[in-house]
């Protein structure tokens, strides 16, 4: 297994405790979630099922029903609620010959696809919640892994539930894409010959999501993979972007007008911005789809440096999402192959490569020292127009530094020349004077191919390229 050792460290504790375990495992779509706990546990549960897709209840409740009988309950029947089902799957886990653990002893239940057997007027979530209240919370030896790709489900009707699963939750995971070590690893254990530029190429396109990974062909190089896979209409991910909302979202048409109106700025929009450019009304509606956006992984929320009390700023953090907006959803582009190194490609590779770099925080605080020092991160935009400034990134500190990042992309070593240099300079100059920051402001260039070293670029007091952002 790649990666991963935060989370099976989880599975072992849950599996070693000498009480019950309620263990929620979410995240977006196509990230591993499933595949993780079926590698861990070798497939073997005393009871497994999942939820179908755009599915009624009746429908929900036979597939689980066929789950029963499969793992050993021939005489379930057809249930008319949850209620009758989940007092089913108790009878079956009471069976002295039911599957345990064969060294902790436990019995495992894996709920996969949780969000999607709570239909429209069922009556799921009650009697889930009567099943681990009345019974399996009493059980030191019983573990439940309960899973979705609906991440928002989960945040709202389970971790952050007011009701029955208040405070009941005993472990979760919120699994994340690969990080681009992970991604290297990756693609290695699958003899694909990829150098360390050709991964950062790839994560500005797939993000570290492991399903569109598995996807590669090593017969091929990268631009033609993303060819037959994206340009492709036989392609496996031609229509994955609008599948993937319609499959988290009910009302998807909103979410996907919302992220291209926020992809047309890198360093985001304000609420009134996006109401604006989508002419989708203020209201709980806009409020709930945000908040969806953000709890599935794709877009972040954050406050302007200088206006911490004036609203938020809402920011694309998936690469996968910004590359199919820009290349994919209007179909006008018949090739990737043609259409590399034109201006919008290059355009794209800056904003794309700001992405990599704002998915790897943790990685470029280690880098600099300080990954021990409290932070938030911003973009910021200065409120004059002619000689303003924009910051894409910076790392406001607890220890009374700024990092002002300026992030670019290029195979070779960045050069800064004396025009730049002044650039950089009046862009430091007109933060600290509109901000009226008293902390230290530290330059910071984080460019792919390292930086060209000459007497401009001694402005430059931190440097990192792309090979130390694995």
């Amino acid at each position: 297994m790649i990666g991963r050792k935060k989370e099976t460290q989880y599975l072992s504790e849950c599996l070693e405790s000498n009480q019950s375990e309620f263990l929620v495992v979410y995240g977006r779509r196509r990230v591993g979630k499933t595949y993780l706990i079926k590698e861990y546990f070798n497939n073997r549960f005393s009871f497994y099922a999942t939820g179908v897709s755009s599915t009624k209840t009746r429908e929900q409740l036979a597939y689980f029903t066929d789950s029963l009988r499969e793992y050993g309950d021939p005489s379930a029947g057809c249930y008319k609620n949850w209620r009758e089902a989940f007092a089913a799957l108790k009878s079956l886990l009471s069976d002295e010959h039911i599957y345990r653990d064969p060294v902790s002893g436990k019995r495992i239940v894996f709920l996969d696809e949780l969000p999607w057997m709570d239909t429209p007027r069922s009556d799921f979530k009650s009697a889930l919640d009567h099943f681990w209240n009345s019974y399996a919370s009493s059980q030191k030896d019983l573990l439940l892994i309960v899973c979705g790709s609906a991440t928002s489900w989960i945040i709202n009707n389970i971790l952050a539930d007011h009701g029955g699963f208040y405070n009941r939750v005993t472990k979760q995971i919120h699994l994340q894409p690969f990080s681009l070590a992970e991604c290297d690893e990756y693609y290695r254990s699958r003899d694909i010959c990829l150098d360390k530029e050709d991964i950062i190429d790839s994560y500005m396109v797939f993000g570290g999501v492991p399903f569109y990974l598995s996807m590669y062909d090593r017969r091929l190089s990268l631009a033609q993979n993303i060819d037959v896979l994206l340009f492709s209409k036989n392609g496996q991910l031609y229509y994955e972007y609008e599948r993937l909302f319609s499959s988290l979202f009910r009302n998807s048409k909103k979410h996907l007008a919302i992220m291209e109106a926020i992809a047309k700025k890198s360093s985001g929009m304000t609420r009134v911005e996006v109401i604006k450019s989508t002419g989708i009304a203020d209201g709980d509606l806009l409020t709930r789809a945000l908040e969806e956006l953000e709890q599935s992984g794709f877009i972040r929320k954050y406050k302007n440096f200088t206006k911490k009390k004036s609203g938020y700023f809402y920011q694309i953090i998936d690469p996968f999402s910004l590359f199919c907006i820009r290349f994919i959803n209007d179909r006008s582009f018949s090739s990737w192959l043609k259409y590399i190194r034109t201006p919008a490609y290059n355009a794209w590779r800056g904003y794309a490569f700001e992405l990599v770099c704002m998915c790897h925080i943790d990685k470029i605080k280690s880098v600099l020292g300080i990954a021990g020092v409290e932070s938030m991160e911003y973009a910021w935009t200065s409120k004059a127009g002619e000689g303003g400034a924009q910051i894409d990134m910076l790392i406001d500190r607890e220890d009374n530094v700024i990092n002002i990042c300026e992030m670019k992309y290029s195979r070779t070593p960045f050069l800064i020349d004396k025009d730049y240099e002044k650039k950089l300079e009046n862009k430091l100059l007109v933060f600290a004077n509109e901000t009226g920051t008293k902390k230290a402001l530290h330059l910071t260039m984080i460019c792919a191919g390292g930086l060209e070293h000459n007497k401009y670029s001694e402005i430059v007091i931190n440097e990192i390229n792309g090979i130390e952002l694995f």
